[in-house]
């Protein structure tokens, strides 16, 4: 989503520094109103020509910035999930490497928690939107199979790392952990509390960790 920027002899480096700007610009506004016109119409009812005239800006414009409408509800996904648009991977971001780094499994739990609901409050309802859209449109159902994979490789890595850290509950295996958080931390899960249900992100939260906590880790002796 980033460029690399390079200056070639004969050509003023703020002139390309302002194309690169409005470029990101142009796309930034097309990218805003496509995803406020599919979390609100629909993928499928929602066109060009509406986005383009909710961004302010001509059809051949979004055709060139993006090519597809798929492209662009990927790119505002991959917006919303990450937050920016630097190119750095879920597991390179810094929240990842606090909660791997925290040596209190209970901590890492609720840092994983943390980070996942704030990645939700951003991208659940675009998640809804694909996931929706994916019943119909095999391009999206390929977009849908593609971020549950992710989000199954970050919850294994946050399973494994929490297994060498605690026992997990007895003949649990780290695979079935990253299975039981995939379940918990969906977007699904997600929207029906957080959403339908009416919770507070706080309480949410608070549920998530309280059952991770529950299902992945040895309860504590009794006395």
């Amino acid at each position: 989503m980033s460029e690399t920027r390079r200056h070639r002899a004969g050509r003023a480096p703020e002139k390309e520094d302002g194309r690169t700007a409005r470029a990101r610009s142009t796309r930034a506004r097309i990218t805003a109103a496509a995803t406020d016109l599919f979390t609100t119409a629909g993928y499928t009812t929602t066109s060009i020509t509406a986005i383009a005239d909710k961004a302010g800006v001509s059809e051949q414009t979004v055709y060139y910035a993006f090519g597809t409408k798929r492209a662009i509800l990927t790119t505002a996904l991959d917006l919303a999930i990450a937050g920016d648009d630097e190119p750095i991977p879920t597991l390179e971001r810094p929240w990842v490497h606090q909660a791997l780094a925290d040596p209190d499994p209970l901590g890492h739990i609720r840092r994983q928690v943390a980070g996942a609901g704030d990645i939700y409050l951003r991208a659940a309802p675009l998640l809804d939107v694909v996931r929706s859209a994916a019943t119909t449109d095999p391009d999206l159902a390929e977009v849908w199979a593609a971020n549950i994979q992710q989000r199954l490789t970050v919850q294994r890595v946050f399973a494994e790392a929490l297994a060498r850290k605690a026992p997990l509950r007895s003949g649990l295996t780290a695979d079935a952990a990253a299975d039981i958080a995939l379940a918990i931390l969906s977007p699904e899960t997600y929207n029906l509390l957080a959403g339908n249900r009416g919770w507070e992100h706080a309480r949410w939260q608070a549920w998530a960790a309280d059952a991770l906590i529950a299902l992945l880790m040895t309860p504590p002796a009794t006395s």
